[in-house]
């Protein structure tokens, strides 16, 4: 089994998978991905829940601080903070693009681009991730 596909399967039966995440690239690079906006994931209705927006980031930072693991270590987000540009629109798929600012031994920070179909910037997060030994 590839790296996308055990990662995936990793978060069958958790919050990420009750989101609807879908991993479409992992690596110790990049993590990528995609979510239907659902009308359980709005707000208001047609609106994407801000929270849920964050949460799609922490996914992908957290997959991205376990792909440059070492054995037997594990991680938490440790600090999150989000800008928000637009609104996800219910009926659309919203995209993530999560790459690496800084990789250390204690923490790795991360950034998130999200953004709609047609490539519109909905939201910026940049999180740290506590590395555990």
């Amino acid at each position: 089994m590839d790296a996308l596909a055990a990662m995936q399967q990793r978060l069958e039966g958790l919050f990420p998978s009750l989101l609807g995440i879908r991993l479409t690239e992992v690596g110790k690079d990049a993590v990528r991905a995609e979510l239907e906006v659902r009308a359980d994931l709005c707000t208001v209705p047609g609106v994407m829940h801000g929270g849920a927006l964050m949460a799609f980031a922490d996914t992908l930072g957290a997959v991205g601080t376990v792909m440059n693991l070492g054995e037997g270590q594990r991680t938490t987000t440790l600090e999150s903070k989000t800008n928000f540009f637009a609104a996800g629109a219910e009926g659309t798929t919203v995209r993530a693009e999560c790459l690496p600012l800084h990789r250390g031994r204690r923490t790795m920070v991360w950034e998130t681009t999200i953004t709609n179909q047609e490539g519109r910037l909905l939201a910026k997060v940049t999180q740290t991730q506590f590395v555990i030994d």
